[in-house]
């Protein structure tokens, strides 16, 4: 039928950072289970569960069939999309008590991790030796996400299984992350900030997911004790000023998409999404753990300004047959003056 073969057509050409529709509807859930909406969680659970077993179902079979541009394209930050969309899908089943299959997507994500990691790395260095790295898109903070991705999953599986191991394993990757967040910011092309289609966003979502993964550090640090007092100031102090970086980049974003606006639909703005929800959760979670009880009614407002988000995206896809005209980060391109 000529309708089913658009659709596969569109489905073999999407980008491999697709998992960005995952991320947002993972986090998501995270946040409406935070905010007390059961059924809502759910339902966003199940459909972020649906679209990784396809995009994962989809990835091995294209590896067998189309190995070289598989493993081209899982070089590219697009490609950590893979393993920050299964560290969000644990964390959402770890909320369910479904710990088995939690660490059984830990597991994969970590293994995943290194690998995309050090391709991501060999085109940034690339770059750099060729004097073409400033100028990169959103996209390139994946890095940060994946790794603090990592950390949340870690740190959430702590607390529920009583575990220390997995909490000093967290502590590591959150540090680790940040570092990341620094490095790849003096190469982000801030003019993307104005002009970007949607990845722009991961900038501030980036600092986001660091501070739901101090959060859930200082979660797991009042079960089991992990830290002395001096430690568990810095910790504290360290996630409370990554969200009040990631509000701060919220604004700003904001503000940039109402001065300039793009309302052509590009599958990057799943890449808004996620970054807008990730942040409520983030500040919902910051409120419960730093006992700052005041951030508990922004964080709500910004729930729900991520769902309504996510629906206005989510129509624009199906209008659009998920045609967005460039991926999340399929490439490190240049947006650099030439």
């Amino acid at each position: 039928m000529p309708g089913t073969s658009s659709l596969r057509a569109r489905w073999a050409r999407r980008p491999p950072a697709a998992g960005a529709a995952v991320l947002a509807t993972g986090v998501l859930s995270i946040g409406l289970r935070l905010a007390g909406h059961e059924v809502l969680s759910h339902v966003a659970l199940a459909l972020a569960g649906a679209a990784w077993v396809a995009l994962a179902a989809d990835f091995v079979v294209r590896l067998l069939w189309e190995r070289r541009r598989r493993l081209a394209e899982a070089g590219t930050p697009g490609g950590l999309t893979a393993v920050a969309a299964t560290t969000v899908l644990g964390t959402g089943v770890s909320t369910l008590g479904r710990q088995n299959l939690a660490w059984a997507l830990l597991a994969l994500s970590a293994l995943l991790w290194p690998v995309l990691m050090a391709g991501f790395l060999r085109q940034v260095v690339r770059r750099l030796m060729s004097h073409r790295a400033r100028g990169m898109p959103g996209a390139v903070f994946l890095c940060c996400v994946a790794t603090q991705g990592l950390a949340v999953l870690g740190a959430t599986l702590a607390k529920a299984e009583a575990l220390s191991w997995p909490a000093h394993t967290a502590l590591v990757l959150f540090w680790l992350g940040l570092v990341l967040y620094v490095g790849v910011l003096a190469l982000f092309d801030h003019r993307q900030v104005t002009e970007g289609a949607g990845d722009q966003w991961v900038a501030g979502g980036a600092l986001a997911v660091s501070a739901l993964a101090g959060a859930r550090l200082i979660d797991a640090d009042h079960a089991l004790y992990l830290w002395n007092a001096d430690d568990r100031g810095v910790l504290r102090a360290t996630t409370v000023a990554l969200l009040v970086l990631a509000l701060v980049w919220y604004a700003v974003l904001l503000a940039a998409e109402v001065l300039r606006p793009r309302p052509r639909y590009d599958v990057r703005r799943w890449a808004t999404v996620f970054p807008m929800g990730v942040t409520a959760v983030a500040t919902l979670s910051v409120a419960t753990a730093a006992d700052v009880p005041g951030l508990t009614g922004p964080g709500k407002v910004l729930l729900w300004v991520a769902v309504a988000a996510w629906l206005v995206v989510a129509a624009a896809a199906l209008i659009a047959g998920s045609g967005g005209a460039v991926g999340l980060g399929g490439s490190v391109r240049s947006t650099g003056r030439r």
